[in-house]
């Protein structure tokens, strides 16, 4: 019995959102690194009460421009280092 081939064009396309964050600059000690602090709001399901939820991520700053509290825009990126995968767009 012959094999069936497949071709690359049968295969659909997939295009990847790139994620966008806005937060506060908490740490800028690290050499071209800084923490970011991200803060988003979330509802309890039964009681209805929001309350804040706060992620730090860790930002490629390439030529050290922030300081603790600017506020920050940051986009995905593929893995500079361990922690890092996010770089810095706009101070």
């Amino acid at each position: 019995m012959p094999a069936i081939k497949k071709t690359a064009a049968a295969t659909p396309a997939v295009t990847k959102t790139i994620k966008r964050f806005n937060g506060v600059v908490v740490s800028a000690k690290g050499d071209k690194t800084a923490v970011v602090r991200v803060d988003s709001a979330k509802v309890n399901q039964k009681y209805k009460k929001r309350y804040t939820v706060s992620t730090k991520y860790h930002v490629h700053d390439e030529k050290n421009i922030s300081k603790e509290g600017d506020k920050v825009t940051f986009i995905e990126c593929r893995p500079l280092s361990k922690n890092k995968r996010w770089r810095l767009i706009e101070n």
